[in-house]
């Protein structure tokens, strides 16, 4: 079985090939999106055996998402498939490299959104270690949300680890005050939490990593690091008090920024399911997410074992 859980929204991806607006694109290339679908295949690729848990339509695209996730060495017997309502795509245009493209979600009503916590009760926790969410599938329906709780709640009954990336969407969220309240609530359930600063910020109302760690610590985590942006790194924080700076890795060409923060956290959690310390983890983290915008597409640029040992020995 699996070692490693998570739950999200699989999306079809449609890129443009053309640089041109959206509405004028008539050429695009077909891919698989979703922040956890980039958490897992980034794991698998290190060598790590993942479990997806989600819901797809049976039309087209949730076919193809299931060939996906099989062809990346995605367990996907958690994946169901819904007959009455159709998966969720985003439409995301060509823009000029370094800079984030205009992306657009079509994620209302879907399959996804209708998956519920009932829906979990075919689980098979032995053998797993950790479960891994993010913020998004709070944001896409309340029984997403209380599925996500659920399933982190689980989790911990069956003494698996839970790691929480925020992931802020605001446009996915009813209100600024509801994103809030609800994400800070599923991150005092998680034992990691890898927020970028920003997202700290909003979330906690407090401006400096340090105090954004201690919001956390505070409130039940063990351990914290915050990606601080561009070439400053990531701070550090567990709950005994150990602090640390993990430094950035040079980028010579950003091509798309997209990804980037699933790559860290595809970093950080392989490196501690390895037994590396948290510093260690982090550090890994910088690097994926380094190769990850180096690269075109969500998930094309993270690394297998061998590229990754061989980028961070370079540099």
């Amino acid at each position: 079985m699996a070692e490693v859980l998570t739950i999200g929204e699989p999306m079809g991806l449609f890129v443009a090939q053309e640089a041109k607006p959206l509405k004028d694109v008539q050429t695009f290339t077909r891919l698989v999106c979703g922040a956890e679908v980039n958490f897992s295949i980034g794991l698998s690729r290190l060598g790590h055996t993942v479990s997806y848990v989600s819901r797809v339509g049976s039309d087209p695209i949730g076919q193809h998402i299931r060939d996906f996730l099989k062809e990346n060495g995605i367990e996907d017997s958690y994946v169901q498939i819904d007959r009455e309502h159709l998966t969720g795509m985003q439409f995301k245009e060509m823009a000029p490299e370094g800079t984030d493209p205009l992306v657009v979600n079509y994620r209302r009503h879907t399959a996804f959104s209708h998956f519920a916590p009932e829906d979990l009760r075919g689980i098979d926790w032995q053998g797993v270690k950790h479960v891994h969410v993010t913020g998004i599938p709070a944001a896409l329906s309340d029984s997403c949300c209380a599925s996500v709780e659920a399933l982190m709640d689980a989790a911990h009954a069956h003494e698996a680890t839970v790691s929480f990336d925020p992931n802020l969407r605001p446009a996915l969220w009813p209100s600024h005050k509801v994103m809030v309240r609800t994400l800070n609530r599923l991150a005092a359930k998680a034992d990691l939490i890898l927020p970028g600063l920003g997202e700290g910020k909003i979330l906690t109302g407090l401006e400096k990593p340090e105090q954004i760690a201690d919001f956390y610590l505070a409130r039940g985590a063990k351990a914290v690091v915050i990606k601080l942006g561009g070439s400053k790194g990531a701070y550090g924080k567990e709950r005994e008090g150990k602090e640390f700076i993990a430094p950035s890795f040079r980028v010579e060409h950003v091509v798309d920024t997209v990804g980037a923060g699933d790559g860290f956290a595809v970093g950080t959690v392989s490196a501690l399911l390895e037994g590396r310390t948290l510093e260690e983890a982090a550090l890994r983290g910088a690097a994926i997410g380094a190769l990850a915008i180096m690269s075109a597409g969500d998930n094309e640029g993270l690394p297998n074992r061998t590229e990754l040992q061989h980028f961070m020995e370079a540099v």
